[in-house]
């Protein structure tokens, strides 16, 4: 975890500020390799990971054997999963007495996914730790699982503290328990660290994330609007606040948000940003605004990127809303080439033809979607609501009936509550109160994403079925 407080200080400032005069004098900088490593976290922090690694470069000439100094940059090959390059840093350390050293040791091992013989390694090298320094040694461990995601092993560790009330431990056992998906409990923790430290940053996002992951979006939101307040250019909270309105559908505000990221982070990764800001657009109608957004996206996007098939797709639905299909199949052409669902990829293209008067060619596609799913039902869903969005409600209801009488409806949980609209539209009041009733128990969230409009602001899902049967009785007295 970086130390944004030093990083904060007037002594880093300073020392930041003597460093990069010399680099830009063609000076040498000789400094302490422990104040390398600092100004190289400080740029990692920063997002400008081009000029951390020139600095670790620089001072490996100047430091061969440095511990941190081939922490640092045997961490970096860990990220890109150059395991023997790892091991060759590893190597170079002198110093075999240091903790960094056996950490980074351990490290190798867990980034293998060899997380038992790291665990062995550990407990091994834990009988040689000093006794006033074991509470230490455990957090360093607890957090080397937690950077990897390996909450079990990090958790057994918390397990192994003797009664540590400390920040650090604390915040630790916060991200075990979120690292586990105990939400809750996470979030009680980061509720205790915050009535220590009301002003930290920190532990305001960190109770954001875990409220969000809870799905207590308004609880994100106010945690997130917490952390703003304190620094508002702190991008992790901007991030949190936006996506949570977004989750929430208050597309408008989540758009704001996702643009004030974009100017919090001039140095960083805005591709997610820009592709969400253009998606918040897109669900506001507004696909002329959105285009150029996703534009921007794909422009930026690193060329592996996981997010190059959702924004080829998010700039052919705009296409296709500006009447444009020609387009819209153009940018679906780029998806081909990429890692990711196809045949989700051919129901958008036909949703998109349908969409611009164009059934033959929507059909063909609708078609081979279902063929090359093998008649997955949930691909048939995802068919039929697009023929609910192109208003073709007749039609929808026909083909929802006969998915849901066949045996494979049992083990469906999407697509009941388009069955409810489309019974609501039609007017069939009974078969709508059934699959209102279905789409609750199976898939709340997707009754409410669908059929929130139907009912008052704010009513909890769970009312829904009581409310709509009160409105019948009230009606037929």
């Amino acid at each position: 975890m970086f130390d944004k407080e030093y990083f904060n200080s007037e002594e880093f400032r300073e020392l930041l500020s003597n460093y990069e005069e010399s680099v830009a004098a063609g000076q040498p900088a000789f400094l302490d390799a422990d104040d390398f490593v600092d100004i190289a976290d400080y740029y990692n922090m920063q997002g400008e990971t081009e000029r951390a690694n020139d600095t670790v470069d620089y001072a490996l000439s100047l430091y061969p054997s440095a511990t941190l100094l081939n922490v640092f940059k045997a961490r970096r090959a860990l990220e890109r999963y150059d395991f023997d390059d790892a091991r060759r840093y590893l190597s170079a350390i002198d110093d075999h007495d240091s903790p960094d050293y056996h950490y980074l040791k351990a490290e190798v091992l867990i980034a293998e996914n060899r997380l038992d013989e790291a665990d062995e390694y550990l407990r091994q090298y834990s009988l040689s730790v000093p006794a006033d320094e074991h509470d230490d040694f455990i957090k360093d461990v607890i957090n080397l699982y937690v950077d990897y995601d390996a909450s079990e092993k990090a958790y057994q560790w918390v397990l192994r503290a003797h009664d540590d009330t400390s920040d650090d431990f604390m915040e630790l056992m916060g991200r075990t328990l979120f690292g586990l998906g105990k939400y809750q409990d996470s979030q009680r923790v980061f509720n205790e660290l915050i009535d220590r430290h009301p002003f930290s940053t920190v532990y305001w996002n960190a109770l954001a994330s875990a409220q969000f992951m809870d799905e207590d979006y308004p609880g994100a939101v106010t945690s997130s609007e917490y952390a703003i307040a304190i620094d508002p250019s702190d991008s992790e909270g901007l991030m949190t606040k936006a996506c949570s309105l977004f989750r929430m559908g208050n597309f408008e505000q989540a758009a704001d948000y996702f643009a004030r990221y974009i100017k919090a982070v001039p140095d960083g990764d805005i591709t997610y940003a820009l592709l969400h800001q253009g998606v918040c657009m897109v669900n506001l109608n507004r696909s002329a605004d959105a285009l150029p957004l996703l534009q921007q996206a794909l422009a930026v996007s690193a060329p592996d990127s996981e997010l190059l098939p959702q924004i080829h797709e998010e700039m052919a639905f705009c296409y296709g809303a500006l009447r444009k299909p020609d387009e819209a199949m153009a940018a679906l052409d780029n998806t081909e080439s990429l890692e990711c669902d196809h045949v989700q990829t051919m129901v958008i293209r036909g949703h998109i033809l349908l969409e611009n008067g164009l059934p033959e060619r929507a059909e063909h596609y609708f078609k081979q979607a279902m063929r090359q799913s093998n008649h997955d039902p949930s691909v048939i869903v995802r068919i039929i609501v697009s023929l609910y969005d192109n208003h073709l409600v007749k039609a929808s209801y026909f083909m929802f009936k006969k998915l849901f009488s066949s045996s494979a409806s049992s083990q469906l949980t999407d697509g009941f509550a388009y069955m409810a609209l489309c019974c609501h539209d039609l007017g069939y009041a009974d078969e709508f109160l059934h699959y209102l009733q279905v789409a609750v128990e199976r898939n709340p969230q997707e009754a409410h994403q669908v059929l929130a409009p139907l009912f008052p602001d704010s009513m909890p899902v769970s009312e829904y079925v009581a409310f709509t049967k009160e409105m019948f009785r009230k009606y037929r007295q």
